[in-house]
């Protein structure tokens, strides 16, 4: 290997450390090519920003959608969540080399949609005359997960909860924002995403099932043992959107146990 593809290489594993957003999603394709070539990322405690971080606590409250700043507002959070979805994407990549290369590579699939997902974020933002980095943003996606994580758990956390969290949240949003957009681009952004994000969370339901069978694990079981332990550490309050849910592959007992653990968490 020639010194120049040594150096290439090494600042490819170091991809998730770099600040600038743009950058990556320019080399998202190339990211993807070295993580399926069998490359390996440096995993850091924190991914690298271009943009002030704060706690999700620290965030100031969201306000009405009537306003272009708050339209915004809308899609700066989001593309900092699309961000970490993608970055989630290149750490499961490289930490679950043995994982099977179909599911890898449905994998670098999802991982190059949310790269377009948050270019897509950023350019509707601008043409509302706001740029990245106008607000600060949070980590609490990235930190959700763990380097001890076994595959099962990964795909618990970030495709059945987090990203299944969102489509709860983005059904919420579209009804919000119909009456109230100043621009299609800002919701024909946010349609496309909740839509192509069921096919994502749909991806964590059938290979969850799919590897529990070839572990011999029982699925109900744990799914709502890990239901239980994961809404401990990352709480989500949003109303339960069975007809989303079921759309994604989440079956009734499985609702029924997400239910049953946002009212514990909301004392009904």
């Amino acid at each position: 290997m020639q010194n120049n593809d040594i150096e290439g290489a090494q600042n490819l594993a170091r991809f998730i450390q770099g600040p600038s957003t743009r950058d990556k999603i320019a080399r998202a394709g190339e990211v993807c090519h070295f993580l399926l070539d069998g490359g390996q990322l440096q995993v850091p405690e924190m991914p690298g920003r271009d943009v002030e971080i704060c706690l999700p606590s620290e965030l100031p409250a969201k306000k009405g959608f009537s306003q272009k700043e708050a339209q915004a507002r809308l899609l700066h959070d989001l593309a900092s969540i699309e961000l970490q979805a993608y970055e989630l994407a290149l750490r499961t990549l490289s930490e679950f080399p043995e994982a099977p290369r179909a599911f890898r590579e449905r994998l670098v699939e999802i991982a190059l949609d949310e790269a377009r997902h948050l270019n897509s974020c950023l350019d509707s933002m601008e043409s509302l005359g706001f740029t990245w980095g106008n607000w600060a943003v949070h980590c609490g996606l990235w930190q959700a997960t763990s380097s001890e994580n076994d595959l099962l758990e990964r795909i618990l956390i970030v495709h059945r909860y987090l990203e299944g969290s969102g489509l709860d949240a983005g059904d919420t949003l579209l009804r919000k924002l119909q009456n109230n957009s100043t621009q299609k681009q800002v919701d024909q952004t946010l349609r496309m995403i909740v839509s192509e994000e069921i096919g994502h969370v749909d991806f964590g339901s059938q290979w969850y099932r799919k590897l529990c069978r070839e572990f011999g694990v029982d699925e109900q079981d744990l799914f709502k043992k890990q239901m239980a332990l994961i809404y401990k550490v990352i709480p989500r309050r949003e109303k339960i959107n069975r007809q989303v849910r079921k759309k994604a592959g989440f079956s009734d007992f499985e609702i029924d146990v997400l239910e049953a653990e946002r009212a514990k968490l909301i004392g009904k």
